[in-house]
């Protein structure tokens, strides 16, 4: 992978990450349009998509820093009760990465036609927020859960992992302002198992002498600069509800994609 290549797909990935475009079935056009190897796709969405997570973690910093000091305080707090639903949220997602990790992997091939059409599920999924009434529910424990499931089908590329779980949320009813805090925090648990595992099994270290270490750390940075900008955006506009022009977009791209993929 050259250097350009990483930066680009980088910037893609920290751009999209937030925004409820499927920040994976971006990565997997531009690979295709830029030439990158298959060989090359996991371990770099890996990595840019840790580095998403990291400006997440920066963006939401202080939310964190007392979601910890409640978590680890005694007696029941709001805090323990948020952190729990972030757990339960990663149940769905770390069932599918064990058990269908292989399954997953084969789908991060450049198979434009497959994210074209995933794509179109995004499209679907955020009109029904366009037309579905604003809630002003608590996320339960049980939302926490179906919200999770949403995460969970959105580790196919196209679709998108922050729309998906947000459009799921406004659906049952949760309030807007409180689904993007909360889709936003509950990527960090599952994205920092997958690196975890991947540096304990020694894939890391394996794939990356094969992409080399410069456009890891060009594509890291560029997705970790992005995302931050893309997140404190995505933040407001996820409160307004307005995600219908994400809708009209990702159907577009769908459309060509698939167009492409017929050819």
């Amino acid at each position: 992978m050259e250097s350009w290549q990483a930066f680009l797909l980088g910037l893609i990935q920290g751009l999209t990450e937030f925004l409820p475009v499927s920040s994976s079935g971006h990565l997997e056009l531009g690979k295709v349009l830029f030439g990158v190897e298959a060989t090359e796709n996991l371990l770099f969405t890996v990595i840019v998509h840790a580095a998403t997570v990291l400006s997440t973690i920066v963006v939401f910093r202080k939310d964190i820093l007392n979601l910890l000091k409640g978590f680890f305080s005694k007696g029941n707090n709001p805090e323990k009760m948020f952190v729990g639903k972030l757990l339960v949220s990663a149940i769905p997602v770390a069932f599918v990465g064990f058990l269908l990790k292989d399954v997953i992997e084969q789908l991060f091939d450049g198979n434009i036609l497959f994210v074209g059409a995933m794509l179109l599920v995004t499209a679907s999924l955020l009109s029904f927020t366009y037309f579905k009434k604003k809630g002003n529910r608590e996320i339960t424990w049980r939302d926490s859960f179906i919200i999770g499931i949403g995460q969970a089908i959105a580790v196919l590329p196209g679709v998108s992992r922050s729309g998906t779980t947000i459009a799921v949320g406004m659906i049952i009813g949760n309030k807007p302002a409180d689904l993007a805090r909360f889709s936003f925090l509950m990527v960090i648990i599952p994205i920092l198992g997958e690196l975890f595992l991947d540096v304990v099994g020694g894939d890391l270290v394996t794939s990356a002498s094969e992409i080399g270490v410069m456009p890891l750390i060009i594509g890291a940075l560029s997705a970790f600069i992005s995302g931050l900008l893309a997140c404190k955006w995505m933040i407001n506009i996820v409160k307004k509800g307005k995600l219908i022009w994400f809708a009209i977009y990702c159907a577009i791209v769908g459309l060509i994609a698939i167009s492409c993929g017929l050819l």
